[in-house]
Order: C-alpha cells, then structure tokens, then sequence
C-alpha cells in the first residue's frame, strides 16, 4: 500500500484521555475529520457540543471537525487509528477493533509494556492485526505543552519507510517536529522504563536529597534504561534521542509528569494508592514497574534503581530506606 501525505483523510483516536486530546487537538490543524472514541458518553457530548473536554485539557479548544464517540465501531471505517488507551487496555481494545475489522494504519502512542506477557503496545497490535501498517510515536510530550501549541518533538517508529514518512509530514506543524527511526523497540522501551524512574526522582524530591541527588539519579536512570532497553532488543543510540533522554529529561522533572507527582507524593509520606488518587489520572510507571521488574528479572539485567522502586511500591519499603540502599551500594567503574 502506498503512503503519501494525502493518504491519511480521517483519522480515529482511541481514548479521550489527555494524551488523545492533545493529539486531537494538533491533528486538528491537517485533518478535517477526527473521530475522538471514549468510554464516557457525558465526555463525548461536550466535545460535540461545546468541543471542548470538560475532564482533560478542557482549556484546550477543538476544531468544530473533530466528533467524539463512544462506539468503537465508529474507529473502523478511518484510514488511520491511533490507539491512545491505557497500556492494560490495549491489547482488549484492540481485539474488540479486529472482530469489527479495518484496514487502517495503526499507531500505537502508549508507553509500557504487558504484564506477564512482557510485550510491547506494537507487538500486541502486530499479533492482533498482522496485515495492518504498524508505527509508534514517542518523545518527551507532555499533552498539556501541545495544548497550548509549545515546541515539542517526537519520534515516529515503523519499519515500513513510506508510512513513516506520511506519518512525519502528517505530525509535522510550526510547533509540532518529527523524527522518525526504525528502531520500534527501542522507542517503545524508553517510554515505559523511564516512567519508573520519574518516580524514583519525584521520591527524591520529596524527600528532600537535593539537585545533585536527583540529577546522578537521572544520570545513573540512563545508564540502567540502556542496558535494560538493549537487553530487550533496542538499539544503544536510541537510549540518547527523543524517546530516550529525552522522555527521560521531561519526566523526571516536569511538574506535568503524573509518574513524578506519584514519586513526590511518596516521599512525602503518602501511602501509594493515596499517591494515585491524588493526581487523578492513570500514572503509567505504576503498574509498568511490576511487568518491568519481571522483564528485566527475566532477561538477567541489573536494575537497582528499577528494585528500588518496586520494593518501594510493592513491598513497602521505606522510601528512604531504599534510596539509601541505592547510596550504599558497593563502588564500581561509573561505566559499569
């Protein structure tokens, strides 16, 4: 199938949190017809009537094109879909799309991966529509900064170069850049591990160790989300782009990060579901530190900062008493 800038004349966003919104509302500048699915029907009539979403970005005004629904049924017929769900909803949502059945492009813009399976969102997607032209985005894109049309890039992953290419042109705006790579593991592994350790430097900031604490935590993050990343057949260099670093850099100190403000809420004091219910939103690290800690036990890959955080989380460990037993550990080559 041949791709063009012209091969994208409607486009379906599943999930109306506010990541989809926010793609919505860029996408609304190139496309005149978006359909924006959700599970809430009072959602999907204020974005018909008010074209705004009162729960997410409702500061954020959408083009009047843009139609909200609740049927998935109503995805099917558009020559691209962008799955925006929960990571743990994606590989539901996406076997109730295929016994509807389309033929549209797909990406997939979700970061983490599955629980006791261990795949990644296109692998899921792949193995559910294996005809279906295949991408991912990522990058450092916090919705709330492309809802006010701030400078923000992204990568675009597919091993198919003509589809990357009509995606890149079709994300590319005055304040909206793209790259693209054919590197998807890598891409999708970098925004799933680097949730965990945006909870990591928010419990560092709540407990109050300090800049330098926090950036050798962040440095040292890197370090492990590579070896971790390339264990799990990412490539080195793409730990040091967009959905690398560069998502690594936004989470970590960003006070848009929801990962973050979970961490900050535990080094506070707080308990970890009080921590969820704070920021009212899906924080993705959360759940992805279980199916990320069993993926690296599983590949044989050192992770402290990663054990750290699941003892924190899911053994309750002091958070202090984990962020020292980080300190305490014996010295090594920082190369290590």
């Amino acid at each position: 199938m041949p791709f063009s800038s012209d091969t994208f004349p409607s486009i379906a966003i599943i999930g109306s949190g506010s990541f989809g919104t926010a793609l919505a509302f860029l996408l609304g500048d190139r496309c005149h017809r978006i359909t924006l699915i959700g599970r809430d029907p009072h959602v999907a009539e204020e974005i018909n009537s008010k074209h705004r979403n009162p729960r997410y970005l409702s500061e954020a005004p959408l083009h009047h094109h843009i139609t909200a629904s609740t049927r998935l049924a109503d995805a099917a017929s558009h020559s691209l879909i962008i799955f925006s769900v929960p990571t743990s909803a994606t590989r539901s949502t996406a076997q109730e799309l295929a016994a509807i059945g389309t033929t549209a492009a797909l990406v997939s813009s979700a970061k983490g991966i599955e629980r006791n399976t261990g795949d990644r969102m296109s692998q899921i997607l792949r193995e559910v529509f294996p005809r279906n032209p295949l991408a991912v985005i990522s990058g450092p894109n916090h919705a709330e900064e492309i809802a006010h049309r701030l400078a923000t890039c992204a990568v675009i992953g597919s091993h198919n170069a003509e589809l990357a290419s009509a995606l890149q042109q079709l994300f590319t705006l005055p304040h909206f850049r793209t790259y693209t790579s054919t590197d998807i593991a890598g891409i999708e592994l970098g925004g799933a591990i680097k949730n965990i350790y945006a909870i990591a430097a928010g419990i560092a900031a709540g407990l109050g160790l300090g800049d330098n604490a926090i950036a050798a935590l962040v440095t040292r993050a890197l370090s492990e989300m590579t070896r971790l990343g390339t264990a799990l057949g990412g490539q080195k260099e793409t730990f040091t782009g967009l959905s690398g670093i560069g998502d690594l850099i936004a989470t970590c100190f960003s006070h848009h990060s929801r990962n973050h403000r979970v961490g900050l809420a535990l080094g506070q004091g707080k308990a970890l579901d009080e921590a969820v219910a704070s920021i009212g939103m899906i924080a993705e690290g959360v759940p992805n530190t279980l199916s990320i800690y069993e993926a690296a036990r599983a590949a044989g890959v050192s992770t402290p900062i990663i054990d750290a955080v699941h003892s924190i989380l899911y053994q309750d460990r002091p958070a202090a008493l984990a962020l020292r037993d980080l300190l305490s550990r014996d010295p090594k080559p920082e190369n290590d």
